[in-house]
């Protein structure tokens, strides 16, 4: 979905240094989403992300999908399944059905 969210995220980058950034949220959907930031991840590596009502969720890194002028933009998925990570985004997604 093509809506766009204001996240913290907190995680190790590359260099195993930990960090909490402001992140944007790109491409939202029930399973996780795209956030842009300027730090370099490791795939697989689990981070937090905290939204503005600040729920939290955990999500692991599976992708490294742009990286443009210090800003890198990773895939990442909901590591729970459960109704926090359902209403993380505070919007309803269509069923597959």
């Amino acid at each position: 979905m093509s809506l766009n969210a204001t996240v913290a995220l907190a995680g190790e980058d590359r260099q195993k240094c930990s960090f909490t950034m402001p992140a944007r949220a790109t491409s939202l959907n029930k399973h996780g989403a795209a956030v842009q930031l300027s730090k370099e991840l490791q795939m697989g590596s689990v981070v937090v992300l905290k939204n503005k009502c600040g729920a939290q969720v955990t999500a692991r890194v599976v992708a490294q999908l742009t990286a443009s002028q210090g800003v890198s933009t990773y895939g990442v998925e909901f590591v729970e399944h459960d109704e926090s990570a359902q209403s993380f985004w505070g919007i309803t997604f269509p069923s597959n059905a």
